[in-house]
């Protein structure tokens, strides 16, 4: 059996953990005060200060005269609080939480950068034996539901260049078989969903569906993810007919606001 992709360390160390998940926080989403990182993180807000404080001193974040704190030079990203990005976690939120409130398993948002995924939102459910939150995470795109799906949307050239051969000189076995992939990719886009079984992580099901914007391009992907023993493939029409449900309301509040 595959070894899982995303193991956590044996010995953990909370304070790097929080200052990477801070970090990615004003990457993705862009200004936010000392109290919500503090919220998302769930710490006391002296210690999102002094997290924040450190990254500043590090230059991955900069604090402006409205006392927010956004992405600094280090991460290279021209962050905004109004950017696509943060307003399409904002919009998914309330229907990820609707998505858990009907299936009560963890319901995920994620977008594809190059050959990757990175999962913008989770909301866990609350069962005892759960697929925990991915938020932040950065998974190789071809490995997940939400990758897939986006994926699905490319031109075989565009496919080309995502996996060109001189991109994986230095990790030839990361690599996808192209052909391969193509034929799955095919089908994906016939079914217009996505299942991964173990493909990410050994001993998780995942089931997704596409995130349009308003001229039909793809935005995101919308999942839910379960432990595979709870995963009965009877349900699979019923899972993706909720899911869709939820992209669908998704799409239409993000063109209200003009995404």
């Amino acid at each position: 059996m595959d070894k899982p992709l995303k193991t956590p360390p044996p010995y953990p160390i909370a304070s790097v953990d929080h200052a990477l998940r801070a970090a990615a926080i004003l990457q993705l989403e862009g200004g936010a005060s000392v109290s919500r990182i503090a919220e998302r993180l769930g710490v006391a807000r002296s210690t999102a200060h002094r997290i924040l404080a450190m990254l500043v001193y590090r230059d991955f974040a900069v604090q402006g005269e409205d006392r927010l704190y956004r992405a600094g030079p280090v991460l290279e990203v021209a962050s905004h609080s109004q950017s696509l990005v943060s307003r399409l976690r904002t919009a998914a939120l309330p229907h990820l939480q609707r998505v858990v409130d009907l299936l009560d398993e963890t319901a995920n948002l994620s977008v594809r950068t190059g050959d990757t995924v990175r999962f913008l939102a989770s909301v866990e459910c609350g069962q005892a034996l759960r697929v925990g939150s991915r938020e932040g995470m950065v998974f190789p795109a071809h490995r997940t539901t939400a990758g897939l799906l986006l994926l699905a949307d490319l031109s075989d050239e565009e496919l080309d260049e995502v996996y060109a051969a001189e991109r994986y000189r230095d990790r030839p076995a990361e690599r996808p078989d192209a052909e391969g992939l193509r034929v799955e990719l095919r089908r994906l886009r016939a079914n217009g969903f996505a299942v991964n079984r173990g493909r990410s992580e050994r001993g998780l099901t995942a089931v997704g569906v596409p995130v349009r914007d308003r001229d039909g391009g793809l935005l995101a992907g919308l999942s839910v993810s379960l432990p595979s023993v709870r995963y009965d493939p009877v349900r699979l029409r019923s899972l993706v007919a909720t899911l869709e449900a939820a992209a669908h309301a998704l799409e239409r509040d993000l063109a209200e606001e003009g995404a």
